[in-house]
């Protein structure tokens, strides 16, 4: 691997300067390569060396953790893209539209708890036998474990 992209612009980055320019710890850049979202390798000195796409992944793994999505799913999605160039326009477009679904599921969710929670006491009972107001005669317990009553409208109003 040459040294230089172009004159001054070096291709190879160490873990400092990348955690520099994009604003994440060193730390959080070895948990992202233990993840798997991240390569690096070794130079000749055994120092780890980072190619200069990577800015551009990391920066697309906060955004997607900006938006909730899990660390599993953002490796998943990444895993299809080689490391040895930066994410592209189409690839970004690619990514978003695979998480906007997931993300228009949570934002529906989240409306839908914040709209009913002057519904409940604030108990956390879920499934208490004696709910007067959300669960009668526990009647939610046949149903299952959880705020049935929350994801049954949640899910009703991301249907609809």
């Amino acid at each position: 691997m040459s040294e230089t992209i172009h004159e001054g612009i070096r291709r190879e980055l160490s873990v400092g300067e990348i955690a520099r320019r994009s604003g994440v710890a060193v730390s959080t850049l070895h948990f992202y390569e233990t993840k798997g979202l991240i390569e690096s390798y070794r130079n000749r000195g055994n120092q780890r060396r980072y190619r200069r796409s990577v800015l551009r992944r990391v920066a697309v793994i906060k955004v997607a953790q900006k938006t909730g999505i899990p660390l599993a799913e953002i490796r998943d999605a990444l895993s299809v893209l080689p490391h040895d160039r930066p994410v592209t326009a189409e690839d970004w477009r690619r990514l978003s539209e695979t998480w906007k679904q997931k993300l228009d599921e949570r934002i529906s969710s989240l409306t839908a708890l914040r709209d009913h929670l002057t519904g409940c006491i604030g108990c956390g009972c879920l499934s208490m036998t004696d709910c007067p107001l959300r669960n009668p005669y526990d009647v939610m317990g046949d149903k299952g474990p959880g705020p049935v009553i929350l994801e049954e409208e949640a899910g009703r109003e991301f249907a609809g």
